[in-house]
């Protein structure tokens, strides 16, 4: 391979490094090898999802009841073994994704050593050599140019720019670009993680859990209610003791065994288990069906951020346009010449000439794009008797057709400033369309077919961008150049432009309904990002502001007041789009961004959403939440509305669940200040809360609702709660302290009366579960009040079940026991509709009273 590029390469004096000097290179350290540490390791997954604070209350409160040998009071303790899993599993998948991570495509290069070109691979390239960049080829690493045969870079996944770069003699080039023409040889200056690509690799690649506000108020509750369980469990476990005769008479006689039990039905009943898990299986089931839409979930908790974007950032290329070029039409000039009749004919002879123009061999996109457009009106390739290809130096193509006719097609300002004439009006003219976002040529011609450059030149011309493997010079001028003939006539302009996804303009509408801000963020020109913004009604019938980016000022704040009054923000580098977001989380704001380049990515992972086209570079994906898998824009309402049905679903079972913790440690409490047996078994708290609480939750969660998510989720979580926990917990109280004594019953020396006491209060806990759940699903003139009467028929119907009321120490009451138990539940309902009417009041109250004394809640 080595001695074919080498015949390939032109001459030059350089040698390159000797093999004592690459030698000492690599013992130095200064070679292109990456070192590969990217996300977090399996084992540290597996520690940070097995070892929380949930986990351990759980699994204490599993092991002291399995110690006593009521393995059926323990069942409890399988939601950790799900929710661990789900938690594994789904960081795994990112771990894996993460460690693909690559901007740099790992190849052999060719580098200039001792004299020789040899091909090296991609992490055996040393600082300081001399490499060879050739059209196609990715750059490597870091250099400045030592010579150049007109390279041209295509940066546009490291700064955005949609446009070629074109790089002169001792200028910087950075890792990550690609050659799209030319050649350059290139003194390495940064190897390794010091390059420009990894070092935003290295950035991108930092594991970054997403922050989820449910998943925070969740969390919150369970550290809250932490101080609480371990000086109550304490606590408990003592008053069961005292219950049955003290510590002496507890372990002599076995019953210790009961007072943990009891103690532990009070912890458990406290945490919110069921919550956790129907959190992260909620996620789960939006993630999947997410995936259905050729969406991916990458961090499930990211379904949740969805719901609160107020803020999105669009990149112009890849997510309101696809990439992709089209040819618009073409448009005579009115002081044009005849050119073969008159109307319709002049302008099929114009549009042939163009077609012959741009049917090159190898077409750039914008020929490509007009080839497009003219095939699909009928036109082939006519006859050409000599050829310029188009050359980026030049900016300008050539054809003769078969009457002799010279066509030029290119840029107008080059072709213009090289005619004679006045053609001010023509550039005016160019100039309005660019505005408008238009990409546009100019098509000019010639009668003269013998002018200079011609036939001659056109050979010429076609060996400088087709058999020499040089390509053209370094843009010099020589007796060979071709010229432009100052005497030909401008004719007609080209107008193309970027391709706009056709659910462009009805995506950005749902989006403004659903009051949420949107911005085109590019590295493009403001103007013709502007004119696309406004092409797509990104601003609605109002004009969008567009602003160059290297106007921004530095400082956050200022910038965050100046984005508050700007629509489109052109020519933004890559710390720019991560200096935006940041600007916009200082006002407080939940951003999305989208992306598909490698100048994205540091944005993308400091948003708190990152959503990443299908087809963009593999960093960009790796570090988004969200993946747009067919790069179709139109998903990302589904995308939110999905996000939006979490959070208000979720929103409506934690405050389902949360009512269990409430009325769990205020029962606990009144059970250690009055010195009294627990009222009820884990497994009666297993079996209600499944009934009232985990299934009718999780059929909940699933339900339809497009609520735009509000914040303050666990203030109006806890609101919600605390009448239906005040209410139980007092049912249930009053019925321990007053039902024995009614009813003769010995609760802490008989068994019997104890089971008699505990079976009532299963029914009294039963009935407000059903209350909490028929006011958490209201209303209840739908499909919800059929719920509602499901799980309380099957609650009721488990109690006839031989096996179920064994396992779950279900008793029906009978005779005298049945009236006292209608009498408590009676009260239980009277009780319920005087919490809901009173604990607001004395909670507002409350609130009054604090704020009057300086403390703010």
């Amino acid at each position: 391979m080595s001695a074919t590029a080498a015949a390939a390469m032109p001459e030059i004096d350089e040698t390159g490094l000797n093999a004592e000097e690459v030698a000492k290179r690599i013992e130095a350290g200064q070679t292109n090898a990456m070192k590969d540490s990217t996300s977090r390791s399996v084992k540290d997954i597996v520690r940070a999802n097995v070892f929380t604070l949930f986990n351990g209350i759980i699994f204490a409160a599993m092991v002291l009841v399995l110690i006593t040998g009521s393995w059926k009071d323990a069942v409890f303790g399988f939601v950790i073994i799900i929710n661990t899993g789900i938690g594994i599993v789904t960081e795994l998948k990112a771990k894996r994704t993460l460690d693909r991570l690559s901007i740099l495509v790992a190849s052999d290069v060719l580098v200039r050593r001792g004299g020789n070109d040899v091909a090296v691979s991609h992490s055996d390239i040393v600082m300081d050599d001399l490499l060879w960049i050739r059209s196609g080829e990715q750059v490597p690493a870091d250099g400045r140019i030592i010579h150049t045969w007109g390279l041209e870079l295509d940066e546009s996944m490291l700064t955005g720019e949609s446009r070629t770069v074109r790089h002169k003699v001792g200028e910087q080039i950075c890792s990550g670009a690609t050659a799209v023409s030319g050649m350059a040889l290139v003194r390495v200056s940064a190897v390794g993680a010091h390059s420009y690509a990894a070092t935003l690799t290295a950035q991108a690649k930092v594991y970054k859990k997403t922050v989820s506000d449910l998943n925070k108020g969740i969390n919150t509750i369970l550290k809250f209610m932490t101080f609480l369980v371990v000086p109550l469990c304490v606590l408990l476990i003592w008053s069961q003791i005292r219950t049955v005769g003290g510590w002496n008479h507890a372990f002599t006689t076995g019953e210790w065994r009961g007072a943990v039990v009891s103690a532990v039905a009070g912890v458990v009943g406290m945490i919110p288990e069921g919550l956790v898990l129907l959190t992260s299986l909620n996620f789960a089931v939006a993630a999947m069906r997410l995936a259905r839409h050729n969406t991916l979930v990458q961090e499930l908790e990211s379904v949740e951020t969805l719901a609160r974007v107020d803020a999105l950032n669009l990149d112009k290329t890849g997510t309101i346009t696809d990439g992709g070029i089209a040819f618009d039409r073409l448009i005579m000039l009115e002081d044009a010449a005849d050119v073969g009749g008159h109307g319709v004919a002049a302008e099929r002879t114009v549009a042939q000439a163009l077609y012959d123009c741009c049917n090159e061999e190898q077409p750039n996109g914008t020929g490509q794009a007009v080839l497009a457009g003219l095939t699909a009106q009928g036109f082939v390739a006519g006859t050409v008797r000599a050829r310029i290809p188009f050359s980026s130096a030049r900016k300008w193509s050539s054809v003769v057709d078969e009457r002799g006719e010279r066509w030029f097609m290119g840029a107008p300002e080059v072709i213009l400033a090289a005619l004679q004439g006045d053609n001010a009006d023509i550039l005016r003219q160019v100039n309005e369309y660019a505005d408008d976002g238009d990409r546009v040529l100019l098509l000019a011609r010639s009668a003269d077919c013998n002018s200079e450059g011609s036939l001659r030149h056109g050979s010429a011309g076609h060996d400088a961008m087709g058999d020499n493997p040089m390509g053209e010079t370094a843009g010099a001028v020589s007796a060979d150049t071709p010229r432009l003939d100052p005497q030909a006539q401008p004719v007609a302009l080209v107008l193309c432009s970027e391709r706009i996804r056709d659910d462009a303009e009805r995506t950005l509408a749902w989006f403004r309904e659903q009051g949420v801000r949107c911005r085109v963020i590019s590295g493009d020109n403001p103007v013709t990002v502007g004119a696309i913004a406004r092409r797509v009604g990104l601003t609605g019938d109002r004009e969008p502001v567009a602003l160059d980016a290297r106007e921004l000022p530095d400082d956050i704040h200022e910038l965050a007041r100046v984005l508050e009054h700007v629509d489109v923000l052109g020519r933004v580098l890559p710390d720019q789009k991560k200096a935006i977001v940041q600007a916009l989380h200082t006002q407080h704001h939940v951003v999305a961004m989208t992306g598909d380049g490698v100048n994205d990515a540091l944005a993308l992972k400091e948003a708190d959403l990152g959503i990443a086209m299908g087809n963009a570079a593999p960093a960009t994906k790796a570090v988004a939440q969200v993946v747009l898998v067919d790069s179709r824009f139109s998903h990302l309402p589904d995308v939110v509305a999905r996000g939006r049905q979490v959070m208000a679903n979720m929103e409506r079972v934690a405050s389902l669940f949360l009512v269990k913790t409430v009325y769990s440690a205020l029962i606990s409490l009144g059970v250690v200040l009055t010195q009294i047996p627990y009222p009820y078994l884990p497994r009666h708290i297993t079996y209600i809360g499944a009934l009232t609480i985990g299934m009718p939750a999780f059929i909940l969660a699933l339900a339809p609702n497009t609520r735009r998510y509000v914040p303050g989720f666990l203030k109006r979580v806890v609101k919600f709660a605390l009448p239906g926990g005040v209410a139980t917990a007092l049912s249930v109280l009053l019925a321990a302290w007053f039902l024995p004594g009614v009813m003769g019953w010995n609760i802490t020396g008989n068994d019997g009366d104890l089971s008699s006491l505990r079976a009532t209060s299963a029914i009294i806990l039963f009935l407000m579960g059903v209350f909490v759940l028929a006011r958490v699903a209201s209303p209840l003139n739908s499909w919800r009040g059929g719920l509602v009467a499901f799980f309380a028929a099957a609650g009721v119907i488990g109690t006839f079940i031989p096996f179920v009321a064994r396992f779950f120490a279900l008793i029906l009451p009978t005779g005298a026991t049945l009236t006292a138990t209608l009498i408590a539940l009676a009260g239980a309902a009277v009780i319920f509709v005087l919490c809901l009417w009173l604990v607001p009041k004395a909670g507002s109250i409350l609130a009054r009273f604090l704020r009057r004394s300086g403390i703010n809640i």
